[in-house]
């Protein structure tokens, strides 16, 4: 009489029904550019369409120099900026922001003649922004330059100081360490003002942590 094979079936059935219940779901992972929450697998990809935004690092200013390495110029003590993702691929790469606004306040100068700054107001958003796998962040392009008016009151009156972007755009290095944007000695030139403007413009800054807002709990964004 033959042995019935139905029972080693059904065991083999079962057994396989257990293991696909207790093995987990294998997730996706690839990280992209930018993730939140940590670097690398063990963060969650930025989606297009993300806002990220952030201010200064806390006890630093935003400045504006009139030479490379000088003290004189503007000094903001409060910035900010606000950039929309619009493209996240899978690292190594490069990702793509628009940033859509950039603020500065509590601005003061110690230049010759000047006795005080009106505002500082960023003429060019949307900014084309890009953020690459090594850290290199880019704003601005060179048929889209960025763009600054400074307003200062002087002894003769108040005036405009537009300055565009040497070189089209302007060069950051995005840190993991405080999630920071650094800005460091980013060239402008004077495109229109009284001959009272500084020649040039030399702009410091760093931004961190900078944040995704549309995630909830605004995690910290990472670059792999």
């Amino acid at each position: 009489m033959r042995a019935s094979l139905t029972v080693p079936l059904v065991a083999a059935a079962v057994l396989s029904a257990v293991l696909v219940a207790v093995v987990p779901a294998v997730a996706d992972e690839t990280p992209a550019v930018l993730t939140t929450g940590a670097a690398g697998t063990d963060g969650a990809n930025v989606a297009a369409g993300d806002v990220v935004n952030a201010s200064l690092v806390t006890g630093t200013t935003a400045f504006f120099a009139n030479s490379e390495s000088g003290t004189t110029g503007v000094t903001c003590t409060a910035s900010s900026f606000t950039a929309t993702v619009t493209g996240n691929p899978v690292a190594p790469g490069t990702a793509t922001e628009s940033t859509t606004d950039q603020q500065f306040s509590g601005c003061t100068a110690n230049i010759t003649g000047v006795t005080g700054v009106n505002g500082v107001t960023v003429n060019s958003t949307p900014m084309a922004t890009t953020v690459d796998s090594t850290g290199a962040v880019t704003v601005g392009s060179a048929d889209a330059p960025v763009q600054t008016t400074i307003a200062l009151s002087t002894l003769l009156g108040s005036i405009n100081c537009v300055y565009a972007a040497t070189n089209g755009s302007i060069s950051g290095v995005a840190s993991n360490t405080g999630n920071s944007i650094t800005f460091t000695s980013q060239p402008f030139t004077k495109s229109s003002g009284s001959i009272l403007c500084p020649a040039s413009g030399f702009f410091n800054a760093s931004y961190g942590p900078v944040l995704d807002t549309t995630v909830e709990g605004s995690p910290a964004v990472f670059t792999n």
